[in-house]
């Protein structure tokens, strides 16, 4: 693996010349390494890594219980929602995490730098988990907007930051960094919800967001201290935009937060206001966020036509994407609730908190990665995207034929087996890896070659999209506990988008290339 870039040292001075003979050169003067948590890392990048646990360690363990808090009754210190609304606010939690990474990316580029907008981020995010904290009915809903805002400035902004740091050509590098990356995120999701969902389900679930707080604090104060090492990597933005780019962008979010502000402002003092109202906003931000930026970039004088044609192409990986996430999310909600509800939860006596279910896809995503990775390597050029997407959709019909029969088995108020949601959770775990690695992978593939980060995003626009589809399933389903019906619909839809997948697998990829 070649090196990565080191950041410039700050301080130094290059010799002016002079007619005095030069020096005979001798040996460079060495500085001695510092020591990096990280073996064979550089320092920048055990920053930048250890920020990005303790990011994901907040993301991932608050989510673990926000839909178990909010079904939980209010005389149990919950919100008291029916399944269907916590399913909504969940949804639309997750979409507006999606969505805000488009302006984060934005003011990261150019507004900020890299550098700053990833601690003013992480800012966010800890004042939204310290809100969601505090013990006061309603809480949750700013701590949630904070959160998603904080997201979406971090995490694209992060991936530039680290990305800054490698050379152009040093794919094998880059490659290995965001893998190790990935690596960190799984960790994260399989170790939070066990600490979080513990103390916030079995305890007071204000103190499990105090702890995703602590988390995210931490992570800030590491980040803080390991600035030094970044150099001037990521300090400045990219493409500062100019004084007149700022004032319009500046005039239209104002226009837009204070139409927004009037329009629910209004509902909530006709008393009219009710969570779904959440999902009109969240739904057509999520339809035209994506649908402008096609547009936009089909429009661009200087695609070539076979890169028109594949950016049109890839609209159907972009919906079959949405399917997917609309899928794959309901494990922290519809998942979630059955494992509280129609779960058999007792082992040596004690009963484990339902919580902690969510760390079994991250577990299985450590042990199947390695795997999928030596198929996918084996088959070549032989699996195209387009089976590869079918592959992880079958997987995911399979997770919810499972979950069909145990709903079946749990009718009438019987609990069934863990085995059936773990075995559920490991079928989801392969969707993922085909799903996650190949969609970004495909998506800077396809990217006309200065169009790549707006390919990215827009990959990631399909979980909003997925996610303000997925949030009304659980609400269209009326039960409090998913039944075997509810599971049986999702999985139709994903037999039917794989199989569709399958037969159009030829003329995807002769128009895609990938």
């Amino acid at each position: 693996m070649a090196a990565p870039i080191r950041p410039p040292a700050t301080g130094e001075r290059v010799q002016e010349s002079s007619t005095a003979p030069a020096p005979e050169p001798g040996p460079a003067p060495t500085r001695p390494a510092r020591r990096s948590v990280l073996p064979g890392r550089p320092r920048w990048f055990t920053t930048l890594f250890l920020t990005d646990v303790w990011e994901r360690f907040s993301f991932y363990g608050m989510t673990a219980i926000l839909v178990l808090y909010a079904t939980e009754d209010t005389a149990r210190g919950g919100l008291g929602l029916a399944a269907g609304d916590a399913g909504i606010l969940f949804g639309a939690y997750m979409a507006a995490v999606f969505l805000s990474s488009l302006p984060g990316g934005w003011i990261g580029d150019r507004v900020l730098g890299a550098q700053r907008a990833v601690l003013y981020g992480g800012v966010l995010i800890a004042l939204g988990h310290l809100t969601m904290a505090v013990p006061v009915t309603g809480s949750v809903y700013p701590g949630l907007l904070f959160v998603a805002c904080g997201t979406g400035l971090l995490k694209p902004n992060m991936a530039g930051l680290l990305s800054a740091f490698y050379d152009r050509e040093d794919r094998a590098g880059r490659d290995a960094g965001f893998a190790l990356f990935y690596m960190s995120v799984q960790v994260s999701a399989l170790i939070s919800p066990i600490v979080v969902g513990l103390l916030g389900e079995g305890v007071n679930w204000h103190l499990g967001f105090g702890v995703a707080a602590l988390g995210m604090g931490a992570g800030l104060l590491q980040y803080a201290r390991g600035l030094r090492h970044f150099g001037e990597v990521g300090r400045k933005p990219e493409r500062a935009a100019t004084p007149a780019e700022r004032t319009r962008v500046l005039r239209v979010a104002l226009a837009a937060v204070a139409v927004v502000v009037l329009a629910y402002g209004t509902d909530i003092a006709l008393g009219a206001f009710r969570l779904p109202h959440v999902m009109i906003l969240v739904g057509l931000l999520a339809v035209a966020s994506p649908a402008i930026c096609f547009w936009r970039l089909l429009r661009n004088p200087v695609l070539t036509a076979v890169e028109r044609v594949r950016v049109r192409t890839y609209i159907w990986l972009f919906l079959v994407s949405s399917v997917f996430w609309a899928l794959f999310l309901q494990a922290g909600s519809a998942f979630s609730l059955f494992a509280k509800h129609a779960t058999d939860r007792e082992v040596f006596g004690r009963t484990l908190p339902a919580s902690w279910f969510q760390s079994a896809i991250p577990f299985f995503v450590l042990v199947l990665a390695p795997v999928f990775a030596w198929l996918w390597t084996r088959a070549g050029d032989r699996l195209s995207t387009a089976t590869k997407y079918a592959v992880g959709m079958g997987a995911v019909a399979a997770a919810y034929l499972v979950m069909a029969s145990a709903a079946g088995l749990a009718a009438g108020g019987a609990q069934v087996s863990p085995l059936w949601l773990l075995v559920a959770f490991l079928l989801l775990a392969a969707g993922e890896v085909s799903f996650g690695p190949v969609g970004m992978s495909a998506s800077t593939a396809i990217a006309p070659a200065t169009f790549v980060s707006q390919m990215v995003g827009l990959f990631w626009l399909s979980g909003a999209l997925g996610g303000g589809i997925g949030a009304n399933a659980l609400k269209a389903s009326g039960d409090q506990v998913p039944g075997p019906g509810f599971f049986l619909g999702l999985a139709a839809a994903a037999l039917v988008t794989g199989t569709i997948l399958l037969l159009l697998r030829r003329p995807l990829t002769r128009r895609l290339g990938v």
